[in-house]
């Protein structure tokens, strides 16, 4: 048995549902009635083979489960430009008025094209000199949670899941980030600082792609979980490994070759599709 879940930050029509519905029974996948789980998200469980996803439109995202083993126990998640709506080290860039040179380091490493702790210490050796002041001057104020992040992190701890921000930037702004939205847990990198200002590099060693996954599975292992217990969420090639040993890896708004790996893909939803997937109803959602 296997469950189709459409979602959609927009809302998801009960029109849509049942013509998705219809084409499922007529292609032979024997489908249940639509189930509404929240405005953004509804899902029908069939038990034919097929994949169902094109019959879904351009305006909602059409994902796949298993219908077995839905609901996670631990919540790993990447932080900029997943949990926040921004690269921080670019934001910091801006400051530094490097931000052109930095973003394209960024987006070039985010796609894969580059070593992540390579393009990382590159990056930050640009930012030699910055006061160590506007690290609080750039959280405030252009830190921002992305929608249904809170929701999603809150509800997965009230219902007893573990939760981690696993982030490949800055530690000054995973631990903030990590409090407003409810993670029990953060890690990543640590800028040096020297007399006040940034010394240009980070602590060694980086925490890049190879260290999220590990830090998946020590995740786990301490907290007694199977990988198949875990979702993970991200969306840049660094966290292509973490994203690929979770029981349910999620690309959101993510690059190709994460987007293309991943178990489900999110483009047109905000992180309350998360608890979608796992068939976790709006009724039990927290703030």
């Amino acid at each position: 048995m296997r469950v189709l879940v459409l979602t959609a930050a927009a809302g998801v029509a009960a029109e849509e549902a049942a013509r998705v519905a219809a084409a499922m029974q007529a292609a032979g996948m024997a489908p249940g009635a639509p189930r509404r789980l929240a405005a953004s998200a509804v899902e029908i469980g069939f038990a034919g083979a097929g994949d169902p996803r094109g019959f879904a439109s351009g305006a909602v995202d059409a994902n796949v489960v298993a219908a077995e083993g839905r609901r996670k126990r631990l919540l790993i998640a990447d932080m900029d430009s997943t949990v926040i709506g921004v690269e921080c080290i670019d934001e910091l860039a801006d400051f530094a008025g490097v931000k052109p040179q930095v973003a394209a380091i960024t987006e070039a490493a985010m796609r894969g094209e580059l070593d992540f702790e390579g393009a990382l210490r590159a990056r930050v050796a640009l930012l030699e000199g910055l006061p160590e002041s506007v690290l609080g001057d750039c959280y405030e104020a252009r830190v921002r949670l992305n929608p249904g992040a809170r929701t999603l992190v809150r509800t997965m701890g009230a219902l007893g899941a573990d939760t981690a921000l696993v982030s490949g930037g800055f530690d000054y702004f995973s631990a903030r980030v990590a409090e407003a939205a409810g993670f029990a847990m953060n890690q990543a990198n640590h800028l040096n600082v020297a007399a006040g200002r940034l010394a240009g590099t980070v602590a060694e060693p980086i925490l890049g792609r190879a260290a999220k996954r590990a830090a998946l599975a020590g995740i786990s292992a301490r907290g007694g979980y199977a990988e198949a217990d875990v979702v993970a969420v991200g969306d840049g090639a660094n966290d292509l490994d973490m994203i690929v040993a979770a029981g349910l890896g999620v690309a959101y708004r993510a690059r190709p070759a994460l987007a293309e790996a991943a178990d489900a893909r999110l483009d047109r939803s905000d992180l309350t599709a998360i608890l979608a997937l796992q068939g976790i109803p709006e009724g039990e959602w927290r703030e």
